[in-house]
């Protein structure tokens, strides 16, 4: 009975119940082809996704060589746009696979997607905005998972948990330095001005200074010549010794609790949200089921 409601339904609104649920299906399988690695159809859509990544920032690369790009240049140029095309129609079929587009395009996979084909469009205004392509290469972080290393996975969502549950006590610490060099560059303005004003010519400039100081950089473009100021530099770097590994005890303090964290890589259609459980059935965001078969989805 309710079969006949939703075909009479689906009737006054344009669609008979086969078309409506047959939409629904090839959703689903183009999913299971494009985001998951577990099928036959998907590891081969993987590998050859990895095959033009790879391609094209080999391309990239060769343009950059002028010798290369005087003999083969035309060449390069019409495959990275070939690659490129493939690219966006790619781009364009993961949005018409997800339930909710814009979850997809504000996650990490879906930026880095998107701004790795901006580029070679904005070359045909800005010559040199290709080369910046070559941000694609992130795109092979998708190897992790298409090649199945369960270990480095794990490790990577043990060490992006860390580095979420760490980011207000970073926060609180690059709040610090920033007041840090804020102060050590006035001081050093006020004691440096007025023998070395070349160098600490400003505040601005004085900050620099101490950032490149208080990081252990030295560049050495900006030095002090007083006696205090050489006292003070000092202590800025033997301070700046100490600094420096706050950051890698705060992520490693929270690594430490989530090392034992076993996460899978199945992605929800849904709300694309990842690192469930492996056991999962359902997404611990949205509530869908993750990995059933299109019947059972269907019926709920």
């Amino acid at each position: 009975m309710k079969n006949i409601f939703r075909k009479i339904k689906y009737f006054f609104v344009g669609y008979t119940y086969e078309q409506k649920e047959g939409t629904k299906k090839w959703q689903f399988e183009l999913h299971e082809i494009i985001f998951e690695s577990d099928t036959f159809k998907g590891k081969i859509f993987d590998i050859t996704l990895l095959f033009f990544i790879s391609l094209s920032t080999l391309i990239i690369m060769l343009e950059s060589v002028q010798g290369i790009n005087h003999r083969i240049g035309f060449w390069l140029y019409i495959l990275d746009w070939w690659v490129t095309i493939s690219f966006t129609i790619e781009y364009v079929l993961r949005l018409c696979s997800v339930k909710k587009t814009t979850k997809y395009v504000t996650s990490f996979y879906g930026i880095i997607d998107l701004i790795s084909i901006i580029p070679t469009y904005l070359s045909v205004i800005f010559l040199q905005s290709h080369y910046l392509a070559i941000i694609r290469i992130l795109r092979l972080l998708r190897i992790f998972k298409i090649l199945k290393l369960g270990s480095y996975i794990n490790e990577s969502n043990a060490l992006l948990i860390s580095l979420k549950k760490s980011k207000r006590k970073i926060f609180v610490f690059l709040y610090f330095i920033i007041i840090t060099t804020l102060i050590l560059g006035a001081l050093m303005y006020v004691i440096e001005n007025k023998y070395n004003s070349e160098n600490f010519s400003s505040i601005p400039q004085s900050m620099y200074w101490a950032i490149v100081t208080l990081t252990t950089v030295g560049y050495g473009d900006v030095a002090p010549i007083t006696i205090v100021g050489k006292i003070i530099a000092s202590g800025i770097m033997i301070l700046g010794y100490s600094i420096i590994s706050v950051p890698a005890g705060l992520v490693s303090a929270e690594y430490t609790r989530n090392k034992k964290i076993h996460l899978n890589t199945q992605k929800c259609r849904f709300c694309m949200a990842e690192n469930h459980e492996p056991n999962a059935k359902y997404c611990f965001k949205c509530g869908h089921l993750l990995n059933e078969e299109f019947e059972e989805s269907k019926k709920s």
